[in-house]
């Protein structure tokens, strides 16, 4: 669909740009956009280890929104600290209907993340839980971006995605002597698709010249509002205690406001589905911590399915890097 001007209208978001500068999965970015996903996604890859370390009163629900209620308040904090992001996440609001409903479908998938995957690393452990929630996101991210106007995802992206499915397949199927659930897994897979709903609208919302911090700070500042009744209903008591308040700051701080700032950034040059197949450094990362801090174990046959994400997603990565220099210039990202 196209506007007059010869502009392109998102119909995930209802924002516009000039027809040929919606990258592609394939298009030429800029290192820094790759290296701040990864580097987001390493600081996600430890909130299951560190959600281990809560007071065994603290339930799933309870730690997932606790995290998002601090983490989500300070991210609103900072996107509203100055009258220009102020203005910026007054307009994004006062927007068209689509824009609105955009933030709104965002936000609630944000909570419902939180709710899936802490619920399913209790139930199926901290490596594959996040295996199986982050190794289908690409999936989900993918056939939603495309369902919803994105460009066509070219063949490495296919084939990248392609083996990390088979990787955590794998990993589940050879996972269940180290404590697989089925309905673990259902869930892991539910907060898959929780990831790309909301990884989708961000992409938009920033490509199309939002700030990442006002698009952040709105998208998460939502879901705090969303998990606030949810946590207060979830006998928070543990929060009180020293290592229930070390372990919430760390989530909501280190693996809320820090990672998703990072991934914003991001989003800015790198396309959503390719972000979110780079994401897939969270579960390498979560499973090397639950072997190696936790003591939990995978048969061999599930360490092959972990070897064959970590496969994918580094031909993924070396792929991007040989595209950025091959391009003569990076696109534009549109406004």
């Amino acid at each position: 669909m196209t506007r007059p001007g010869g502009r392109a209208a998102d119909p995930f978001t209802g924002v516009s740009a000039p027809v040929g500068q919606l990258p592609s999965p394939s298009a030429a970015r800029p290192a820094g956009g790759a290296v701040a996903v990864l580097a987001g996604a390493a600081a996600w890859g430890s909130t299951g280890t560190a959600a281990h370390f809560a007071p065994a009163a603290a339930s799933s629900v309870s730690i997932g929104s606790a995290r998002i209620v601090l983490g989500g308040l300070v991210l609103l904090a900072i996107a509203l600290r100055t009258a220009q992001g102020r203005r910026a996440a007054g307009g994004l609001i006062a927007g068209s209907r689509t824009v609105r409903g955009s933030l709104v479908l965002a936000a609630t998938a944000v909570s419902g993340y939180q709710l899936c995957f802490f619920t399913a690393v209790r139930m199926t452990g901290v490596a594959i839980g996040t295996v199986v929630a982050i190794g289908s996101a690409p999936v989900f991210t993918g056939v939603l971006s495309r369902l919803t106007g994105g460009p066509r995802l070219d063949r490495r992206w296919i084939l990248a995605t392609a083996a990390a499915v088979a990787g955590c397949a794998v990993l589940v199927t050879g996972g269940r002597s180290a404590g697989a659930s089925p309905g673990g897994v259902m869930l892991a897979l539910a907060a898959g698709l929780c990831y790309a709903v909301y990884a989708v609208a961000a992409a938009r919302l920033i490509s199309a010249g939002n700030r990442e911090a006002t698009v952040m700070g709105l998208l998460f500042g939502g879901g705090a509002v969303l998990l606030a009744p949810v946590l207060a209903t979830s006998s928070p008591g543990w929060l009180l205690t020293s290592r229930g308040l070390a372990v919430t700051v760390y989530l909501g701080i280190v693996t809320t406001v820090l990672a998703y700032l990072l991934y914003g950034r991001g989003l800015r040059t790198v396309p959503a589905p390719v972000a979110v197949t780079l994401g897939l450094a969270e579960p390498v990362i979560a499973a090397m911590l639950g072997l190696v801090v936790l003591g939990e174990r995978l048969t061999p046959t599930a360490l092959m399915g972990l070897v064959l994400v970590g496969l994918a997603l580094a031909a993924l990565a070396v792929g991007g890097r040989r595209d950025s220099a091959q391009a003569s210039a990076p696109l534009a990202p549109p406004g």
